[in-house]
């Protein structure tokens, strides 16, 4: 805790915007846990005759939907599901990618020649596109749509991991271990990996915004999770018809997902500045003791 009071201090996190962002995705995680204690009312109890209120009608602070459903209990509640998708899909796709990437990187040869190659066949379908269409086979649902973003998504830091991985095993520090006669699952464990944490953060944290704009997207398209749970990109997609009479089921989860989005990448890119060695004189290679 001290340490990142301490960054918010100084360094790349003290700018007031960025104090803002650390604010805004604090508050995104702490809503996205504790959501069933924060709603208000019941996100799928109906009421027609309280269809398309106003915000700030009395009951209701933000209004309510075409089916007379409280608006800030679906948003609350939008917030656990793109939290946890976030979470799962990165979190997935990191263990994923970073295995194989150190696998191909350290070894080489034929191994790393054939990883690439599914690796460069992977990349050639666009991101959005192939998330729809694994959807699209698998069906919609919760589980189907992190199957969908890890499919998606685990091909980056493959490509993140191996390019520090071929840079790292050429170093002293890992030829002194191979001399030692160190396991080669040793070396990319305690030599290489604990070098390739920075990137994999920054990634990693840019990414949650990515995910976060392709779950809605899904949603929006009628191909996220099932229709009783509260999604932002449904949200968007029910109150697109009704822009010009009820402006408020448009504009809130599309403002909620822009803000959101904008803190992680902002967050994203101050721990680029921060963890990037060329802006950070302490940043050191972790040589581990071969003793």
């Amino acid at each position: 805790m001290k340490g990142l009071v301490r960054m918010l201090r100084t360094g790349p996190l003290r700018g007031w915007s960025i104090r803002i962002a650390v604010t805004l995705c604090v508050a995104f995680v702490f809503v996205g846990i504790f959501a069933p204690l924060l709603v208000p009312q019941d996100p799928n109890a109906q009421d027609l005759g309280a269809r398309l209120l106003s915000p700030l009608s009395e009951g209701h602070l933000l209004g309510t939907d075409l089916l007379g459903r409280d608006v800030l209990s679906r948003l609350i509640m939008g917030t656990r599901v793109a939290l946890l998708v976030a979470l799962a899909a990165v979190t997935v796709s990191v263990v994923i990618g970073v295995l194989v990437g150190l696998v191909s990187g350290y070894f080489g040869g034929w191994i790393d020649s054939a990883l690439m190659r599914i690796i460069d066949a992977w990349l050639a379908f666009p991101f959005l596109l192939f998330a729809i269409a694994v959807v699209a086979i698998l069906g919609p649902g919760l589980r189907n749509v992190i199957i969908a973003l890890i499919a998606s998504e685990w091909v980056l830091y493959v490509r993140l991991v191996r390019g520090e991985t071929l840079s790292l095993r050429e170093r002293e520090f890992v030829a002194s271990a191979r001399m030692l006669g160190v396991r080669d699952s040793a070396i990319m464990i305690k030599h290489i990996l604990p070098n390739t944490f920075a990137p994999i953060m920054v990634v990693a944290t840019l990414e949650i915004g990515v995910v976060i704009v392709t779950e809605a997207s899904l949603s929006f398209l009628g191909l996220g999770v099932d229709a009783a749970t509260p999604t932002w990109g449904a949200m968007l997609a029910d109150g697109k018809a009704y822009v010009t009479t009820a402006w408020w089921l448009a504009l809130l989860p599309g403002l909620l997902i822009f803000v959101i989005v904008l803190a992680v990448n902002l967050v994203g890119d101050a721990l680029r500045d921060l963890l990037d060695p060329k802006t950070k004189s302490q940043a050191q290679l972790i040589e581990p003791d071969l003793a």
